[in-house]
C-alpha cells in the first residue's frame, strides 16, 4: 500500500483554519490536530506536565492540579524567553505523537493542523504546505472578538507566531479566507483532487 500524502495546514491564530479543516474532513481527509495533542501531553502526571510545573511553578495549576492554560499563556505570550523554554519541553513530544498518528492511518490524504508548523519544525514530515491567510487587521479583530482579549493581548498572541506574510511565501498552496466560502471550498476541493491524482506533482515530491 502506498503511503498517504501528508499535508501541513497552518496560518495565523484566528485566520479561519477550522472552516478549512471541516471541508477537508468532509472530502475524506484524516485530520491530525496538533493543538489537541498539545493539550493531551501536558495533562497531570505526564512527563511534560512535570517538567512544566518544575520550570514555571505551581502558580500555573488549577485547584485540581491540572495546568491552567490561560495562566501559562499569559506568561509565555509576554515573555519570549519563557515561551522558548516551554516550546523546548513540548515540541519534541508533539512531533513524536504526530508521527505515531501518521503511522496509524491509512487514508490517502492526511492533514496536520499545526498553527506552529514552521516554528515547531514540523515541515520535515509533510509533503505539501497549505497556508490559510487573512489580513493582519482582520486577524486582530477576530481574535479580540473570539477570545475576548484587549487589543494589546491580541497583538501579543499574534506576535508570538511567525508573521502570516512570511508563511505566505513558504506555502505550496494558499487559501485566502477573506473570499466567500464557496470560493474557498472550490480551492480546497481542487487541492484535494490533486493530492489524489497519482500523476500529480502534488504527490511525494518533498522528503520527510
Amino acid at each position: 500500500m502506498k503511503r498517504p500524502i501528508v499535508v501541513g495546514l497552518t496560518g495565523g491564530i484566528a485566520s479561519g483554519k477550522s472552516t478549512v479543516l471541516k471541508e477537508f474532513k468532509r472530502l475524506g481527509a484524516k485530520i491530525i490536530d496538533s493543538d489537541e495533542i498539545a493539550h493531551r501531553i501536558i495533562l497531570k502526571g505526564t512527563p511534560a506536565y512535570k517538567k512544566i510545573v518544575r520550570v514555571f511553578g505551581e502558580y500555573i495549576l488549577r485547584p485540581n492540579r491540572e495546568i491552567d492554560r490561560k495562566k501559562l499563556g499569559n506568561i509565555i505570550f509576554s515573555d519570549s524567553k519563557r515561551r522558548k523554554i516551554l516550546e523546548k519541553i513540548t515540541h519534541p513530544v508533539i512531533i513524536d505523537e504526530i508521527k505515531k498518528e501518521i503511522n496509524r492511518f491509512t487514508r490517502k490524504v492526511i492533514i496536520i493542523d499545526a498553527p506552529l508548523l514552521f516554528e515547531a519544525g514540523l515541515t520535515a514530515m509533510v509533503d505539501k504546505i497549505i497556508v490559510v491567510w487573512i489580513p493582519k487587521k482582520l486577524q486582530i479583530d477576530r481574535l479580540i472578538k473570539r477570545n475576548k482579549l484587549t487589543y494589546k493581548q491580541a497583538k501579543q498572541q499574534i506576535s508570538a507566531q511567525m508573521p502570516l506574510k512570511t508563511k505566505k511565501k513558504l506555502a505550496d498552496y494558499l487559501i485566502d479566507n477573506t473570499q466567500p466560502l464557496p470560493v474557498a471550498k472550490e480551492r480546497i476541493k481542487k487541492f484535494f483532487e490533486k493530492c489524489l491524482d497519482k500523476n500529480s506533482k502534488y504527490r511525494y515530491n518533498i522528503n520527510r
